[in-house]
């Protein structure tokens, strides 16, 4: 399941990665649960082993593959002692994320030698499973910008590199990368069976059997107060507020309640972005050997095999008195072309980029072969910009451009739309279809030819250059209600149900409240997969609060696709986060999920205001890190360690009660409370109680838990 809603009357909840476990006392509308579920369950069941035509194997089921680390690192072994190097045949750049609000730009390069990544934003490593754009060869990373945008699927893409066995990863673009990655050790554990290297703008030319990449920064003229950009990449952000002591109080401290912790200097160089120059390797011409044979060359024997070496290198040959020149049998050598990908985030950087000289060397007139294609991952405000679109003219008619920006119009997530529509036949309610944010701002008018990113489009380097669409998945909800509607008996069980609860609904008309109410963003488990993605559990307590009960990776990508323009609204709303535990599948979807709702609030013209973040202590070592070294974070949140609310503990200090009196008024609750559970070190569960008498618990993981199931009882203190 996607997206799910759950309406609550006065009852205790206890929930476990999104599973109702126990409700008491049952509501009236709950008497056509039985028979919903039964639905629901037996859509599921037959759903995974239901033949539809044209398969030879039921869908869901996948055979089983064997690791095999070994064979990898002999294999990239094998590749290095490579002398020879004569360039691939096939090399291609995919779409992966398009640059849409709910999934961030980033691309993948193929060829039969290597693979590479070029950004990782959120939700980056589902779309690869979903659609089959295999990590096991990745281990190059190039980021443009050290920017939550680029790198927030990062570190689960690190541990499921680690996990597949891939023995090294670099990671080119911003020297901070080295300090990012010694911060996600705070949560993520030892690394030590995956190599892991930066590779700085500083350093020379990186060089693989497949093409020779050139690292260009890029300085942008910020404005004298040093403000950063903003989450949405195509505004500064509104003026500084003054420096909170917020900020110091609650810096990392894993042991004490929000006191000073000691300072490190800061690093953060927004000022910089990386632009990439990728130039694939000369592949020699083809021997052509019907033109060889006339010529009488030896073909078919022992002696072809120097005699070919020596025309692909382009040197004549003599055979029998008779001088062969390369050009009479062999095509052309291609001389290994380039593309190039350029990040400009904000009008400040238009400058920089426009006039870079590495960048104009491959324009028209420049000293190198012109780029056969540009990516732009650039804003509609910046295309816009007079400067920027002379600078897209310089290159040749030849040039292709491809832009990734909010502007696309495609959908990633189609197994995620798929499941739902089907769903949306057995309860419209509960199951509402996906829909998509559309950008505000008009789109430029560009006077040069240009492709707009969709997921998945290929731009084939080799053998061909040409578009390919071939890939490009269709998000067809009329296809996939057809596809649910052949499964025997679905539809006459759907009526069955649809029959029970319209009826059951009718007698409860004008008592069912609407709130709260339960929406499901994530119900999976330590892996984002097609249909699941990982914990976050939204529960809009009023018309105007909303609390968030985890924050893993693609949370917000989830908000996007279920509330689509109305985001911003559900965001604004959103006045507290609890974080149960520090396993990356529970909160990296916070630093998004963060700077997101900044946006949200300046887009609606409401006041900022920090969420209260309620979670483990040692989560402020994570964020302070993040906070010194890559972006602003610490003022997005007042903090409340967990077990400060844990019946009890010690006292905690004025600041922290302060903000635990606030999270309660804010919520209208009269309590919320934290427990240690079963599961890693420092893990908690929570229960809230409201004004009006309704509770809830949540866990995001545990074994059976005696303190975890009297903090959710109503006889819980």
């Amino acid at each position: 399941m996607n997206t799910v809603h759950l309406k609550l009357r006065s009852f205790t909840l206890l929930f476990g990665k999104g599973r109702a476990l126990s409700v008491a006392p049952l509501p009236a509308f709950a008497r056509c649960d039985f028979r919903f579920h039964q639905t629901v369950f037996q859509f599921f069941r037959t759903m995974a082993t239901y033949n539809h035509p044209g398969t030879g194997q039921p869908l869901g089921l996948k055979k089983a593959k064997q690791k095999e680390p070994l064979r990898r690192v002999k294999t990239k072994e094998n590749r290095s002692k490579r002398v020879d190097l004569h360039g691939p045949s096939t090399v291609y750049v995919q779409v992966v994320g398009a640059g849409s609000r709910d999934n961030a730009a980033s691309l993948y390069v193929f060829s039969e030698y290597n693979r590479y990544l070029f950004n990782c934003g959120e939700g980056t490593q589902r779309l690869m499973q979903e659609h089959k754009l295999k990590a096991t060869q990745l281990d190059n990373i190039f980021l443009t910008r050290l920017s939550w945008q680029n790198v927030g699927g990062l570190s689960g893409m690190i541990l499921t590199l680690k996990d597949t066995g891939v023995p090294e990863c670099v990671l080119s673009g911003p020297p901070q990368l080295e300090n990012y990655l010694n911060a996600i050790k705070s949560f993520s554990g030892p690394l030590e069976d995956i190599k892991l290297s930066v590779r700085p703008y500083t350093e020379e030319a990186y060089t693989d059997n497949t093409m020779t990449v050139y690292q260009v920064p890029i300085f942008a003229q910020l404005r004298g107060d040093g403000r950063k950009l903003s989450p949405k990449s195509d505004r500064s952000s509104p003026p500084p507020r003054p420096p909170s002591p917020r900020i110091d109080d609650i810096h990392a401290n894993s042991h004490g309640d929000g006191s000073p912790g000691e300072r490190r200097n800061a690093t953060r160089d927004p000022s910089l972005v990386v632009s990439f120059i990728c130039k694939l390797h000369p592949k020699k011409g083809n021997f052509l050997v019907p033109q060889a044979k006339e010529l009488g060359l030896p073909v078919g024997t022992a002696a072809i095999g120097p005699l070919i070496t020596a025309l692909k290198d382009g040197k004549s040959v003599t055979y029998e008195g008779k001088e062969i020149r390369p050009e009479q049998v062999c095509t052309p050598t291609d001389p290994g072309p380039v593309f190039i990908i350029v990040e400009c985030p904000s009008e400040e950087f238009v400058e920089a980029v426009c006039t870079n000289r590495q960048l104009r060397r491959y324009q028209t007139g420049g000293a190198e072969d012109p780029a056969v294609l540009v990516v732009h991952m650039t804003p509609e405000s910046v295309l816009e910009t007079d400067q920027y679109k002379k600078w897209m003219e310089r290159f040749p008619s030849t040039t292709e451009h491809l832009i990734l920006n909010e502007h696309v119009c495609t959908v990633h997530n189609i197994r995620s739309h798929k499941i739902q529509a089907q769903l949306n036949m057995i309860h419209p309610e509960i199951f509402p279809e996906l829909e998509a944010y559309k950008a505000k701002e008009p789109q430029a008018a560009l006077h040069i030819p240009n492709v707009r990113a969709e997921c998945l489009l290929k731009f084939q380097l080799r053998p061909v250059m040409e578009w390919q669409r071939e890939a490009i998945p269709s998000c067809n909800t009329e296809e996939f209600v057809k596809e649910a509607s052949e499964v025997p008996n679905f539809l006459e069980e759907v009526d069955e149900c649809r029959k029970i609860c319209s009826t059951d609904a009718a007698e409860l008309s004008g008592q069912r409240e609407k709130y709260p109410e339960v929406v499901f963003m994530g119900t999976g488990s330590a892996l984002p997969m097609k249909i699941r993605n990982v914990s976050g559990t939204l529960v809009n307590i009023s018309p105007c609060q909303s609390i968030l009960l985890d924050c893993g990776e693609g949370t917000f990508g989830q908000l996007c696709r279920h509330y689509g323009d109305g985001v911003d609204d559900v965001l604004s709303k959103i006045s507290t986060v609890f974080i149960s535990h520090m396993h990356a599948d529970h909160h990296t979807g916070l630093l998004m999920l963060l700077y997101q709702r900044q946006r949200a609030l300046a887009a609606l013209g409401k006041a900022f205001s920090p969420v209260y973040l309620v979670g483990p202590a040692q989560i402020m070592n994570w964020l302070g890190q993040y906070h010194d070294y890559c972006e602003e974070i610490l003022d997005h949140i007042n903090f409340i360690p967990n077990r400060f609310l844990h019946d009890g503990a010690e006292t905690p200090k004025q600041k922290t009660k302060s903000f635990i009196q606030a999270l309660l008024k804010k919520n209208d609750l009269q309590k919320f409370q934290t427990c240690t559970v079963r599961h890693c070190k420092n893990a908690f569960a929570c229960s809230f109680t409201h004004q009006s008498g309704w509770k809830l618990a949540f866990s995001g993981d545990t074994m059976p838990c005696d303190a975890f199931v009297h903090i959710g009882s109503s006889n819980g203190s």
